[in-house]
């Protein structure tokens, strides 16, 4: 990448008309934020496309906040099974409150979305042979101009991906996207749009605990590392929440050594995208594992089927946060969450 690449990718792109609180205030042009060394603004993000180092695509996005250190990077290089987001950091603590590999499952990977069980294939875990999920090339998106589609507390990602084994026609496409926005010093967010789409004549989920979207969290705030898991509805612990309906469900607890209290939450949509999706039912896991996925929840032949060309749209958050749920305001989140679920879904 040459020099002026770099600092197009470095700027700090603050919009003069958004403002969240004080903080966020911006009266500066555009011009004035360059990330290396420029005048140091309010709180922003800043952005790093990753894709190439020569003949080889990387594949990886990283964004950073005003103090220079990454806040989350979406990684999606072709030898993963799947693209996910890695590191996911505490706001305040700049710890990931994500872990990318850890026990009792290590091929859990932060923020992901996956599944196995789909036309006899493995897209979740098992060597790659199984099945992958496989990035055509993510990027930052821009506008009718080109230009990147980013303010100072707003960046928008998006990525198309075909799930597909070596050698063999891909049996589904998605297109995704993901606006990751700061909400003020103690909150920030990912706002997952999905849209699955059959490409052959037809693709069947089975029965399965692992999968579509969530989350594994760091040890810390697990409930072995001294955390816990609560839902929207004040049930605790993976015993009085596994297989219930809740809007959200979240991770919170000390960060290893310290006093301060983070958390990350995952929010779930109250308008089910297929009838097998009401009541957003959760896996969840003491150990660090949540995600509201219906098809653990089947009866033995049960499945969802989807024919060639048929769509599953699919709209979820993630909410990185200081202090308690109540402290964050998870449930008035939620609420602004699931009113902006109302509108059609357009990605790509």
């Amino acid at each position: 990448m040459n020099r002026r690449d770099f600092l197009n990718t470095t700027l700090i792109l603050a919009s003069s008309g958004i403002a969240f609180d004080n903080l966020f205030a911006q009266d500066k042009p555009i011009s004035q934020y360059i990330g290396n060394g420029g005048e140091l603004p309010q709180k922003h993000l800043t952005v790093y496309p990753d894709t190439q180092n020569g003949k080889h695509q990387l594949y990886q996005l990283w964004i950073r906040d005003s103090e220079n250190t990454i806040l989350t990077s979406y990684r999606a290089h072709k030898t993963q099974k799947y693209p996910f987001f890695y590191p996911v950091a505490g706001p305040q603590s700049g710890l990931s409150l994500t872990t990318e590999s850890g026990r009792p499952w290590p091929h859990h990977r932060s923020v992901f979305f996956g599944a196995d069980s789909v036309n006899g294939g493995n897209y979740w875990q098992d060597i790659l042979s199984k099945g992958q999920i496989i990035s055509q090339g993510p990027a930052f998106a821009k506008d009718e101009k080109g230009k990147y589609k980013i303010s100072g507390t707003r960046v928008e990602i998006v990525d198309n991906c075909v799930w597909t084994k070596p050698e063999q026609p891909p049996i589904l496409e998605d297109k995704r996207k993901f606006v990751v926005r700061l909400i003020d010093k103690n909150r920030y967010a990912i706002d997952t749009e999905i849209v699955l789409k059959a490409v052959t004549d037809k693709v069947v989920f089975k029965k399965t605990n692992h999968g579509l979207f969530g989350i594994r969290c760091s040890h810390d705030i697990s409930v072995p590392g001294g955390g816990k898991l609560i839902s929207s509805n004040g049930d605790v612990g993976e015993k009085d929440t596994i297989g219930k309906a809740a809007k959200w469900m979240a991770f919170f607890g000390k960060r290893r050594g310290t006093e301060l209290v983070e958390g990350i939450a995952v929010f779930c949509p109250s308008k089910a995208p297929h009838p097998k999706f009401e009541n957003c039912k959760w896996f969840t896991r003491d150990y660090g594992n949540c995600s509201p996925f219906p098809m653990n929840f089947f009866n033995k032949d049960e499945n969802i089927t989807l024919v060639k060309d048929e769509e599953l749209k699919l709209q979820y958050s993630v909410v990185a946060f200081t202090g308690s749920p109540e402290e964050a305001e998870l449930d008035k989140l939620w609420e602004e969450f699931d009113k902006s679920c109302s509108e059609k879904i357009v990605v790509g």
